[in-house]
């Protein structure tokens, strides 16, 4: 992945509130074990990778926004390929850091998507 590559994250419907997109859309659950799932944006695009998340693994998402590899490396967040689920499968890092971190990092990378607006929107 270069620094300008998209990190394409699905956005859940519940992480919408009041017309507005919450932190918890670029914060790792438990479950995650501090990696962020997301699309590699050099290996698919966005209604492509829309389509996989809801038609394929039979999830919820509401549209495709992203941050950049650089943007994370920003913040120390690495981000890396993580072709084991699939192929354009990657995460962006949260291990190491605190929660304190971790909630002031996911919304930075909330309105840097944000700033970038929906990719896709079905």
């Amino acid at each position: 992945m270069k620094g300008n590559t998209r990190l394409l994250r699905q956005i859940n419907p519940n992480w919408i509130q009041d017309g507005r997109i919450t932190s918890q859309a670029f914060s790792p659950t438990p479950k995650d074990e501090m990696k962020l799932s997301c699309y590699d944006g050099d290996l698919i695009e966005p209604p492509e990778a829309h389509e996989h998340f809801v038609d394929t693994l039979g999830l919820r998402s509401v549209g495709v926004l992203a941050v950049t590899v650089d943007e994370c490396t920003a913040l120390e967040l690495p981000a890396l390929p993580d072709p084991a689920p699939f192929k354009e499968h990657a995460i962006i890092d949260f291990e190491g850091n605190g929660k304190g971190d971790i909630r002031r990092k996911s919304k930075e990378l909330r309105s840097l998507a944000e700033a970038r607006d929906w990719l896709y929107k079905p």
